[in-house]
């Protein structure tokens, strides 16, 4: 693969199989206010987050105002919390601990628990490539940036089929322009998460290999410092954590319902929203002494093999002290 360079018709071709996911600024921008109530800016990635409290509902007569503000991957959410345009942001273990490397002002305030079979690296259906020891000499992509939890993962399945990191290539491509890449047959092998990952899988990708036995699938909420200093928005972020809680309540007692909605707002087939949204990190539960190991060893691991600069020490941006809802 020379470049990764494609024309805007295939771009629009993969766009109407199946995702309308990087929604434009002001279709994602949905604001709910009264006179006097404190506003808060609520980041999400792929819709994932605004589909699950729709379906749920329970934003509904929430004492505070909020509109969503949606990104494509992690990388350009985090750069709008460290900007301060968000007030909360979502992601998975590895893209938080980026975050902080780059000096975002947050703190991991939730827990999220998914599924490590919603993400991996997949390969075009008539690819030679058939196990992670093929990759030797070739190029993967890696979405969104670097670290992402789609990087940990590859590195992960590398170390575990005995590949250096040294012997493959690796790129970083956001995943809409990657995703219309792969379609096209510009990139061979591809590691991505859901909702990118099980479209390209239904739409003939192969799995290489999955994130199970290596990704921890847990995500976390952050709240910018400056959000948290300010007592009425402080107060808006636990009002909207307990929200969270109960959404994900409803979402696992709900599948279906769940999907269907999903399935309306990103305008994906009912068929993957019903993949996705099942092993999606759905649950919310305040951040336990096992969340924070867990997350330690993911960031030990990455400064390690080099995804980081440095080694990141989780309690210090994380505060358990925000949110105390019964887990």
């Amino acid at each position: 693969m020379t470049d990764l360079l494609f024309s805007r018709a295939s771009r629009r071709s993969w766009l109407k199989q199946g995702t309308a996911l990087s929604l434009a600024a002001a279709g994602s921008l949905r604001v709910w206010a009264q006179p006097q109530q404190t506003t808060l800016v609520l980041g999400d990635q792929a819709g994932g987050l605004r589909s699950l409290f729709e379906a749920s509902r329970t934003l509904e007569g929430a004492p505070f105002a909020y509109r969503w503000a949606n990104f494509q991957g992690a990388a350009p959410l985090f750069e709008a919390q460290r900007s301060a345009a968000v007030d909360t942001a979502m992601a998975g273990d590895l893209p938080v601990l980026a975050a902080a490397v780059g000096k975002t002002p947050l703190k991991i305030v939730a827990t999220r628990v998914g599924k490590a079979d919603s993400l991996g690296i997949v390969v075009q259906p008539d690819s030679p490539l058939r196990s992670v020891a093929d990759l030797r000499g070739k190029t993967v992509i890696v979405s969104s940036a670097r670290g992402s939890i789609s990087q940990y993962q590859l590195y992960g399945a590398l170390e575990e089929a005995g590949v250096r990191r040294e012997e493959v290539t690796v790129k970083f491509v956001l995943p809409t322009d990657a995703a219309a890449a792969f379609a096209s047959k510009q990139i061979d092998a591809w590691a991505i998460f859901d909702p990118y990952y099980t479209i390209a899988v239904q739409q003939g990708g192969r799995i290489l290999r999955d994130g199970r036995g290596i990704n921890t699938a847990l995500g976390f909420i952050t709240a910018s410092e400056h959000s948290l200093a300010d007592p009425a928005r402080r107060t808006a972020i636990v009002q909207f954590l307990d929200r969270l809680g109960r959404a994900g309540d409803w979402a696992l007692a709900n599948p279906e319902a769940y999907a269907q909605a999903y399935s309306q707002l990103t305008r994906l087939p009912i068929e993957s929203s019903r993949i996705i949204t099942a092993r999606a990190s759905v649950a919310g539960r305040p951040v336990s002494e096992a969340d924070i190991v867990a997350l330690q060893a993911v960031a030990d691991r990455s400064a390690r093999d080099g995804i980081l600069p440095m080694r990141v020490d989780v309690r210090a941006i994380t505060d358990t002290s925000v949110w105390k809802r019964p887990a």
